[in-house]
């Protein structure tokens, strides 16, 4: 199908369902998918696109869902507050207490 037969379907579907969808649109919404698939990099998606700038790509396609944005640091915060109440480990073979202290800052079990 070459681009004005594909553009005659988006006129007679948007005719048809009262809607204004371009195939714009369905570039933009496989880019988003894709940038929100974990198995694909934003360099991927960049390159898919054509985007000569990785920040042009970031820019548009990189948009978080508020909810999911406030679940993943909620659950960042509760693995925080749980490794605290961890004790510490102890040192592995080889090193001395007295220098990890130093370098962490802090007195180790």
């Amino acid at each position: 199908m070459n681009y004005e037969a594909l553009r005659a379907v988006f006129r007679r579907a948007n005719a048809l369902l009262g809607t204004n969808w371009s195939m714009h649109d369905l570039r933009h919404t496989a880019a988003l998918r894709m940038a929100r698939d974990k198995r694909l990099s934003l360099r991927d998606v960049q390159t898919i696109l054509g985007h000569a700038h990785l920040s042009t790509t970031a820019d548009i396609y990189l948009v978080e869902d508020e909810e999911q944005v406030i679940a993943r640091v909620q659950e960042y915060l509760a693995d925080v507050k749980e490794r605290a109440a961890l004790p510490p480990a102890s040192p592995a073979t080889g090193y001395e207490a007295s220098d990890l202290d130093v370098l962490f800052g802090g007195e180790r079990g």
